[in-house]
């Protein structure tokens, strides 16, 4: 069994942000490996619903080249030069999570994705995640994944905690472990 807590967190007057934490409740440990991936992309692809989304790579990018081509992922090359994995399904996504579950990545969801957005990648180019509390509000939210220390960080306009709870609620059982949530 796993435990996801969902909690407003306060990020400053003008963000509006939900930390989701996953931790191994017997070891107090923040979750990792395959079980875990899959809960994080089955978090993620339901809070998304219908919005086109995808994954942030600004870094190692050899690596997520080679990781994306040998999977067969849906992804494009940024004009600022990082990689978007645009691939929806979850179980593909839990596979690239579980790969890269040791480095800090973003996903955003929004209409932008698909059309591109050159500002925001070139930012994350420059300044890291960082550069999503500028974009937020062009897309249904942007995330800042930890997974090493178990925790994704949302930013939305249109999402608050209760909102990713109800959503998060039917994805949680199409995983194989149990997870408790936590409000």
């Amino acid at each position: 069994m796993l435990r996801l807590t969902v909690e407003p967190l306060d990020l400053g007057p003008d963000v509006r942000a939900v930390q989701l934490e996953l931790v191994d409740p017997e070891k107090e440990e923040p979750a990792a490996g395959s079980e875990a991936a899959a809960v994080w992309a089955r978090a993620l692809v339901s809070l998304a619903g219908e919005e086109p989304c995808g994954v942030d790579f600004f870094a190692h990018l050899d690596r997520v080249e080679q990781f994306v081509k040998g999977e067969d992922l849906e992804s494009r090359k940024t004009s600022a030069g990082g990689i978007v994995v645009t691939e929806k399904d979850p179980d593909a996504l839990a596979r690239l999570f579980e790969r890269f579950e040791a480095e800090t990545f973003g996903f955003r969801a929004g209409a932008a994705v698909d059309q591109g957005d050159a500002e925001l990648e070139g930012d994350l180019r420059r300044r890291g995640l960082d550069a999503y509390h500028r974009a937020y509000a062009r897309y249904a939210f942007c995330a800042i994944c930890d997974l090493a220390s178990g925790s994704i960080t949302l930013v939305s306009d249109r999402l608050w905690a209760s909102e990713v709870s109800r959503r998060l609620r039917p994805a949680l059982k199409q995983v194989s472990v149990a997870v408790e949530m936590l409000m």
